[in-house]
């Protein structure tokens, strides 16, 4: 591994079979004793590698294969055929050791202890990795306060707010210093200024020590201020694997500028510009970033008019792979 790539995956495969009916009682009680199974093939044979130090941003819509590759890589889960290496380890089978070197952030799911305050965690953890006291202070007292969580570190998990467990989380996974680091839908429930904390924390810790990020989300911005490779799948099969900058100049040629406003408007017109939406209080415009810079835009509304707030997005996620398959 040390010249080679941290993820080695060769034509990984996974299907699942799962049985069906038609809706209704009798149909139910039929199924009891005659069921059609289904074969779904949640993997096609996916191939692909990552280097140690990469933040790869791992993407697609819901049902894609996205969740099922993360399992494999993480060893809860056993493919159906082909080869996967992480590590020099194949996760599945060196379970324990395995796990040792890797960390998780799911945005769904508690990894913390409910009933405890975070530090306690933080301090269970310590024990469960070894880590020696002063390496772990230091550790802990950086990321505390990077993401601002000092006040709530004493406060029993199941108390703390959607993105304070989030930050907590992340310190969690964090300390044991892991070469890798799955995070699934990290920045969820975050507010801007504590997304802009938690995407510094995670180029730091890259940065620091080197270590390899593999980002599963729906939110381009997180792609877009992490990533500089991205990977897509859809229905099982890798579509497009490459830089984040050849998708951006190709398919992220448009943003969404939702702007509301404190007085009436009379209309919008700026080059580049197409409302898409208009109310009394708002406007929905998309901005061609060919034509137009979204700063132009911006600037645009905050001259001409009472802007009360201002949203802009990218496209979703499924428009991008939409127009990736139609190419």
């Amino acid at each position: 591994m040390k010249n080679g790539p941290i993820i080695y995956v060769e034509n990984l495969k996974k299907t699942f079979k799962t049985h069906s009916r038609e809706p209704g009682l009798v149909n139910a009680i039929k199924s009891l004793f005659k069921r059609e199974y289904v074969t779904k093939h949640a993997l096609k044979g996916i191939s692909f590698e990552i280097m140690p130090g990469e933040i790869v941003g791992f993407i697609g819509p819901n049902g894609a294969g996205k969740s099922t590759t993360i399992k494999a890589l993480s060893g809860i889960l056993y493919p159906t055929s082909g080869e996967v290496r992480v590590m020099d380890m194949v996760p599945w089978k060196n379970r324990v050791k395995y796990v040792k070197n890797i960390g998780v952030v799911f945005g769904q799911k508690n990894t913390m202890w409910w009933d405890l305050p975070a530090v306690d965690t933080f301090d269970l953890n310590r024990e469960f990795y070894n880590i020696p006291n002063k390496v772990y202070k230091e550790r802990m007292n950086r990321m505390v306060k990077l993401l601002s969580v000092e006040k709530v570190m004493g406060t029993p998990v199941r108390d703390l707010s959607l993105g304070e467990r989030m930050k907590c989380q992340a310190i969690t996974s964090l300390l044991h210093d892991p070469k890798l680091v799955f995070l699934d839908e990290p920045t969820i429930g975050l507010d801007i200024i504590a997304k802009d904390r938690f995407r510094e924390l995670i180029r730091d810790t890259n940065k620091r020590d080197n270590t390899t990020f593999i980002v599963t989300t729906h939110d381009m911005q997180d792609i877009e201020k992490l990533c500089s490779r991205i990977i897509i799948i859809n229905y099982g099969e890798i579509i497009y694997d490459g830089s984040l900058k050849n998708i951006k100049e190709e398919y992220l040629t448009s943003k969404t500028v939702d702007v509301k406003l404190e007085e009436p408007h009379q209309g919008f017109r700026l080059t580049g510009c197409k409302v898409t939406k208009k109310k009394k209080y708002e406007l929905v415009i998309k901005v061609d970033t060919k034509k137009v810079s979204v700063n132009k835009v911006v600037s645009f509304l905050l001259k001409n008019y009472s802007v009360a707030d201002i949203l802009i997005q990218d496209p979703p996620i499924e428009e991008i792979i939409r127009k990736i398959y139609e190419r």
